[in-house]
């Protein structure tokens, strides 16, 4: 970079000489844009590891990840953000605020009704918050006068998001392992901006969870350790929106009616009582898709599927593992109606929603004497005839010698 494309923004239209700091002047003529484009929450920290990131690599050895074999990918590389920009001067990062004006509207206690996570029923955050920044990005090259070789991520990247934005004043990283801000709670989204410019560092959070443990008990499969670590493998938002496996049998009674995701341990946050609603328009939860019933989503094909969650967060997730939650939930409701839709899903033709449909059946006829005298004859049926060895694991442990009162 010349001697001229490293004088700051507007430093000709301002008079600004290095007697006035100039990159302070520029961080904060970013810092005023950025808030102008729609970021609630704007911070800066040094391209150096951030706190707490040392703990990475033995959570990573010990397997928590689970099936999220990118986390374990250029570890080295995740640690230190100025790696991801040769030159790297400052990363800029960024939170927009998403909390609903009705911050339980999505906590029907009906178990035929899905719980569904605040951000699965909004637009998706990746492309607004990408699209923000890109507008950032051209707004700063506008100003600089020159192309500028800095990088904009959501969730597109090897890095330390939430320790990043702690280093950089945007808040701490909770005990519920989400960043926790004094002014938006644990409603924000991240995305951060890696520029080959010296801008200052702001000061860093600490953090104010004290201690309180609400996230830790409220947690309905015990995923929290209480220092700010999770184990995913027993999170229900990875196991219902990230894995593509069965859900494991010792998880899904918890799961209740939570269809996609499980935003627990972030609405029981004590921090979130100061959060305003959010001001961005495509962050409006889509009220209709919770008030369905549970049936309402059985009869969806792959068409249907993705028009009816079209640009949301559940679109990324696909039909298959939607379905396979489905069933999940269905089996949880228990009910003789919810036995018709489990029916229906066991002529699906993924092995990973028919056992789940098996499962879900099961915990129907268990919970009456009437619907297993119907139920487990489908299912010894179904099991002389059943290819897939993991959907005939799920028939034998839910025909298990329990079931011979049935027969």
């Amino acid at each position: 970079m010349d001697d001229s494309r490293r004088k700051p923004v507007g430093s000709e239209h301002h008079g600004m000489d290095n007697g006035n700091n100039p990159w302070l002047k520029l961080k904060e003529s970013l810092r005023a844009r950025a808030h102008a484009l729609g970021f609630d929450a704007v911070g800066f920290a040094a391209p150096h590891p951030p706190p707490g990131s040392h703990h990475f690599p033995s959570w990573i050895e010990s397997g928590r990840h689970g099936s999220m074999e990118w986390l374990a990918n250029h570890v080295e590389r995740r640690l230190d953000p100025g790696r991801l920009l040769p030159g790297a001067g400052v990363v800029m990062t960024l939170g927009m605020n998403y909390r609903p004006r009705e911050a339980t509207d999505d906590h029907d206690p009906a178990p035929h009704r899905p719980r569904m996570a605040a951000f699965c029923r909004i637009d998706d955050y990746h492309v607004v918050v990408k699209q923000r920044l890109k507008e950032l990005a051209r707004w700063l090259e506008r100003e600089w006068g020159a192309p500028l070789e800095g990088r904009v991520f959501v969730d597109t990247a090897p890095i330390m998001e939430k320790p990043l934005a702690m280093a950089s004043g945007l808040g701490w990283q909770g005990k519920n392992t989400l960043l926790v801000s004094r002014k938006w709670g644990c409603w924000l989204f991240l995305g951060e901006y890696v520029l080959p410019l010296p801008l200052p560092p702001d000061p860093p959070a600490t953090s104010h969870c004290g201690r309180c443990r609400r996230c830790c008990i409220v947690c309905p499969t015990g995923a929290l350790e209480g220092n700010g670590g999770m184990d995913a493998r027993r999170c229900i938002a990875y196991l219902t929106i990230e894995s593509r496996d069965p859900i494991p049998r010792d998880c899904r009674t918890a799961m209740g009616n939570r269809l996609v995701g499980c935003d627990d341990c972030l609405r029981i946050c004590p921090w979130n009582r100061f959060a305003p609603p959010t001001r961005e328009p495509r962050f409006n939860p889509r009220t209709t898709l919770a008030k369905r019933s549970l049936l309402a989503y059985v009869t969806l094909d792959d068409t249907a599927f993705r028009r009816r969650f079209h640009k949301t967060g559940i679109q990324r997730l696909g039909r298959t593992r939607f379905l396979r939650n489905l069933a999940i939930t269905l089996g949880n409701w228990g009910t003789a109606a919810a036995a018709e839709g489990l029916k229906r899903l066991l002529h699906e033709t993924e092995p990973l929603i028919r056992g789940a449909a098996v499962w879900g059946l099961g915990q129907v006829a268990v919970n009456s004497r009437e619907n297993g005298q119907k139920i487990f004859p489908i299912l010894r049926e179904m099991a002389q005839r059943e290819q897939n060895l993991q959907v005939r694991e799920e028939i034998d442990q839910t025909l298990s010698p329990c079931t011979k009162s049935y027969q």
